[in-house]
């Protein structure tokens, strides 16, 4: 059972995590590759509605998709596509990348490689990880613009979706620790972190949602 406390807790952490910006046409899109089926329909929606005229799908397997996916999440994505009507001439797929910097710097390399010019990206992850995906990315690749998309969800509905409000919460607890540990190594930019949600992070991490949490002596390898 999750307390009263707990939900407006991760309620605002799930707003935080959200960049809120507004789509707009970019030279190309980048889904960022997850369990979650969802960052491909997004990335088709933008397409279909001029957006990008290519979208590059990033990522291998993971612990938590090689079974639902084991060809590797950028190819089921890339099949998502294709079933919903984008022309494979649209559509470039990265099969090695194992984290958000790996989808950054090899996309990167892929779109260099096909000899598209990128002077922005629109970047498309699941609704939680737009704020940290987006803070790796202008680390890693400065001189283009990115503009974040996720499917439109409330939190409430993405907690129905993935059917487990406990597991909700943890991610969120975990992607915030990370927007905080990870520019001191490097990984990332620096975004300021109000108060309000530094507090009620540590509520959550209090009341023991702690399972996607790196512990220490990870964070100097992640």
């Amino acid at each position: 059972m999750i307390s009263t406390q707990a939900w407006a807790d991760a309620r605002l952490l799930w707003d935080f995590h959200q960049m809120g910006h507004t789509p707009r046409p970019c030279s190309v899109g980048i889904g960022l590759g997850s369990h979650d089926l969802g960052v491909a329909d997004a990335a088709v929606d933008l397409y279909r509605r001029g957006m990008m005229p290519l979208i590059v799908f990033t990522g291998a397997t993971s612990r938590t998709t090689q079974a639902l996916m084991p060809r590797g999440e950028a190819a089921h994505y890339r099949e998502r596509a294709l079933e919903l009507g984008v022309p494979d001439s649209a559509i470039l797929v990265e099969l090695h990348a194992r984290n958000t910097g790996e989808n950054i710097t090899l996309s990167r390399a892929l779109l260099e490689e096909a000899g598209v010019e990128v002077s922005s990206v629109l970047l498309i992850s699941k609704p939680y990880e737009e704020r940290r995906a987006y803070a790796t990315a202008r680390k890693l690749w400065p001189e283009v613009e990115f503009v974040m998309a996720s499917t439109p969800m409330s939190f409430e509905g993405y907690v129905g979706s993935i059917g487990d409000a406990r597991l909700v919460v943890d991610m969120l607890v975990g992607a915030l620790q990370r927007l905080l540990i990870y520019p001191t190594h490097g990984f990332m930019i620096r975004l300021a972190v109000p108060d309000q949600v530094r507090e009620a992070y540590e509520r959550l991490r209090e009341e023991g949602f702690t399972s996607r949490l790196l512990i220490e002596d990870e964070e100097a390898r992640c």
